[in-house]
C-alpha cells in the first residue's frame, strides 16, 4: 500500500499526541520519521512508531526535553539529551554547533544520552541549509547488536557514519550510513515483509551467515512485536575489517567521548553524538569549493556504467530522488507496517484514518 506523505504525518503526530507527548514535540518526531520514509530510509521512518510510543508509555523516554549544558567554551560544547525523544534534543545540538561554527567559523558538539535521533542524515542536511559542513560519529549504548570482524558475538552497535557537505543553490552532498551491513531497522522492515535483507546480513552464533530475520528476533508472530534480544545471531559489520575498525571509532568518538558510553548491554539504548561543523566561507574565501566540487562529481558521473542503461551516483541522489518521487505518489508501506500504526493508534486511544482513503 502506499499513503500520502501528509496523511501519514498527521497520523503520527496524533499517535504521539494520543500518548501524552506534547503538540510541538508530536510534530517533530512525526514531521522526522515520515521525511525518513520520504527519502527511502524505511527503517528509520514510521515502522519505529510503536517502539517510540512505548517507550513513552513505560518511561524510558523523557518528553519534551531542554538539553543541559555540560561544557561550553567559544568552540565546543558538551550537551546531555537528558534521555529526551531524539527529535528534540538532536536539533538543540545540531543548532547550537551552527551557531557557534558561525561566529568561530569551526565548532565540534559532543551529544549524549540522548533517545533514538532517528537518521542522522537530517542533522547533517540542517547544517548544510546554514551552509555548512558536519561530520558526524554516532553510537547507540547499551543497543548491541552488530558482530565485530572476526566474531559472531555483540559487540558493536549500529554505529552510524555521516558528512554533509552544501552545496550553493542545489541540494547538498550526505553520505550516511550505518556501519553494519544493514541497519537494525531494516531488520525490522524486512521481518514485517518489506525489502529482504541482503544474504550475507546476519551472522548466527555457529557462524552461519544469512538473511533472515529470525537470526536477530528469534521467533515471532507476523503482527507482533520484535525484540532483538531475543535473538542468539547478529548483524554483520560491512566491509570486513574495514568497517568494523570505522565501527569501533564510532563506538570510541559517539559513545566514550561523548560521555554516553561505549556500547554494551543495557535496558535502554541512548545515543550519543560528536558533530564538527566547518564553515567553508571561512575555509575557502576565495570559492574555490563550489565549482570544484561541481566539476569532480560531473568527472565522477561520467565513468561508464557497470550495467548497460546503468548509472553512476554521488552520495545524497537517490534520497533526493526518493523524496520527489514518494512525495508525488505516496509512501510505499508493508500491510504489517500499517497495521502496527494502527494497533498503537488504537491503544493510545487514536482513531485511524481508512486505510483505504490514506492511501495516495
Amino acid at each position: 500500500m502506499k499513503i500520502e506523505a501528509s496523511v501519514l504525518q498527521d497520523f503520527v503526530r496524533n499517535i504521539f499526541g494520543g500518548a501524552g507527548c506534547s503538540a510541538e514535540e508530536s510534530g517533530r518526531i512525526a514531521k522526522y520519521l515520515v521525511s525518513a520514509n520520504l527519502v527511502g530510509h524505511d527503517s528509520h521512518g514510521v515502522v519505529r512508531v510503536p517502539r517510540y510510543v512505548r517507550s513513552k508509555l513505560d518511561r524510558t523516554v523523557n518528553p519534551d526535553q531542554k538539553v543541559g549544558v555540560v561544557v561550553d567554551t567559544p568552540v565546543i560544547a558538551v550537551v546531555d539529551g537528558k534521555n529526551g525523544f531524539g527529535q528534540t534534543v538532536a536539533p538543540q545540538a545540531v543548532e547550537i554547533g551552527i551557531t557557534k561554527c558561525k561566529a568561530a567559523g569551526l565548532s565540534a558538539v559532543a551529544l549524549r544520552n540522548a533517545s533514538h535521533i532517528g537518521r542522522i542524515g537530517d542533522w547533517a542536511e540542517m547544517a548544510a541549509a546554514a551552509g555548512l559542513v558536519s561530520v558526524h560519529f554516532v553510537n547507540a549504548s547499551g543497543s548491541v547488536l552488530v558482530a565485530p570482524f572476526g566474531g559472531v558475538d555483540r559487540r558493536i552497535s549500529t554505529a552510524p557514519f555521516c558528512i554533509g557537505i552544501p552545496r550553493p543553490g542545489t541540494d547538498p552532498v550526505v553520505l550516511d550510513f550505518a556501519t553494519s551491513v544493514v541497519a537494525e531497522g531494516k531488520v525490522l522492515v524486512a521481518s514485517q515483509g518489506g525489502k529482504k535483507l541482503p544474504d550475507n546480513a546476519l551472522i548466527g552464533p555457529d557462524g552461519t551467515i544469512s538473511g533472515d530475520p529470525h537470526q536477530l528476533y528469534g521467533d515471532y508472530e507476523a503482527d507482533g512485536p520484535r525484540n532483538y534480544r531475543q535473538g542468539k545471531g547478529a548483524i554483520r559489520a560491512f566491509g570486513d575489517h574495514k568497517g568494523s575498525g570505522l565501527a569501533v571509532l564510532c563506538e570510541l568518538l559517539g559513545g566514550s567521548l561523548t560521555g554516553c558510553g561505549a556500547t554494551e548491554p543495557k535496558d535502554v539504548m541512548m545515543n550519543g553524538m560528536l558533530s564538527f561543523y566547518i564553515d567553508p566561507k571561512v575555509v575557502d574565501p576565495t570559492n574555490f569549493l563550489a565549482p570544484d566540487m561541481a566539476r569532480y562529481l560531473n568527472y565522477v558521473k561520467s565513468s561508464r556504467p557497470v550495467t548497460p542503461g546503468g548509472e553512476v551516483l554521488v552520495p545524497g541522489e537517490v534520497e533526493v530522488r526518493n523524496r520527489a518521487q514518494r512525495s508525488k505518489d505516496g509512501i510505499p508501506l508493508p500491510e504489517s507496517t500499517w497495521a502496527a500504526l494502527v494497533a498503537i493508534a488504537r491503544e493510545v486511544g487514536v482513531v485511524p484514518p481508512n486505510s483505504a482513503a490514506a492511501q495516495a
